[in-house]
């Protein structure tokens, strides 16, 4: 496990390192990237993927995927939308979908231990699932009404750094103090070096996998909830695509798809780079379809790099 994580260390630099440049360069084309404005804007926009991006590190690290982090902001942005707007206290609805988000993450860990379906198929079907709900739900139309305070809270900032962003930084501090420090955390990781040994070792299979999920899926809603407060409205077709930036997040961050290696900061760095690379795009305006193209060339060639250095082991 110290091995995996030093190699995920070491990647993290390396990732940082490009980040630091993208900032440089980003710098000197741009006279806004440094603007008061500006850099609190991708701190707000990084704090969902980069929350997204530790989700999702959890899962890959047990060889497993989710797809449906982005269904599930999107389920409780509308049903967090739908019940405050007609008068339900805030507090006890931020809890119902924390609650919600939870029980997703359950049901993602029953299919993939006790009804053996693949993760990536699992948490497909899920995210398919949620989006449909998502849609029955809102009738496929935006939610307004929201309090003024909720739009409040992502707009102030607490020692010149956004709400939102603490809660990136205190996710963060968190998910490593488990990983790291924490049995469950070993276990974890021992999922997916090799699961058989982690049974004969005594691992409780089913107990470490339906915590990761659940967890995953929990942080998730706390994407969603920040979400809400960021849109200050119900959107339906919100959190589409966020798939592929946690997972991107995630691999850039060191995490690999084969299993045991990634580290919430890692995502951390990753979902950096990724903000970077979209706000950068709008202060140069590059089409953002080129964005996305890149995006996805940058997850390709960081997989193809994991899969050539697992082949030479």
């Amino acid at each position: 496990m110290e091995s995996r994580i030093k190699f995920s260390l070491n990647t993290q630099i390396v990732v940082l390192i490009v980040a630091i440049a993208m900032w440089i360069f980003l710098g000197i084309v741009s006279p806004y990237f440094f603007t008061t404005g500006n850099i609190q804007s991708v701190m707000r926009q990084m704090t969902i993927q980069g929350i997204l991006g530790i989700a999702e590190v959890m899962v890959i690290i047990t060889a497993g995927i989710d797809l449906s982090v982005g269904g599930v902001v999107a389920f409780v942005n509308i049903v967090m939308s739908k019940m405050v707007s007609t008068g339900s206290n805030i507090a006890s609805t931020i809890l119902l979908v924390m609650m919600l988000s939870a029980l997703i993450g359950l049901a993602n860990g029953m299919m993939v231990y006790n009804l053996r379906i693949p993760p990536f198929i699992a948490t497909l079907g899920m995210m398919s699932v949620l989006r449909g709900a998502t849609l029955l739900i809102s009738n496929g139309s935006n939610i307004f009404g929201l309090p003024r305070s909720i739009a409040d809270f992502s707009s102030t900032n607490t020692f010149g750094i956004p709400n939102l962003f603490w809660f990136l930084i205190l996710s963060v501090v968190i998910i490593e103090i488990v990983l790291r420090y924490t049995s469950f955390g070993r276990y974890v990781y021992a999922l997916g070096s090799n699961i058989e040994a982690a049974r004969l070792s005594g691992v409780n299979i089913r107990n470490v996998t339906y915590g990761v999920y659940i967890l995953a899926s929990t942080l998730c809603g706390l994407a969603g909830v920040l979400e809400t407060s960021r849109l200050w409205m119900g959107v339906p077709t919100t959190g589409t695509g966020y798939e592929l930036d946690a997972i991107a997040a995630a691999v850039l961050g060191g995490a690999s798809l084969m299993g045991a290696e990634g580290t919430p900061l890692g995502a951390f760095i990753g979902a950096l780079v990724m903000t970077t690379i979209y706000n950068g795009s709008v202060l140069l305006n590059v089409n953002p379809f080129w964005t996305r193209i890149i995006v996805g060339v940058i997850l390709v060639v960081t997989v193809a790099i994991d899969q050539l250095r697992k082949g030479r082991r």
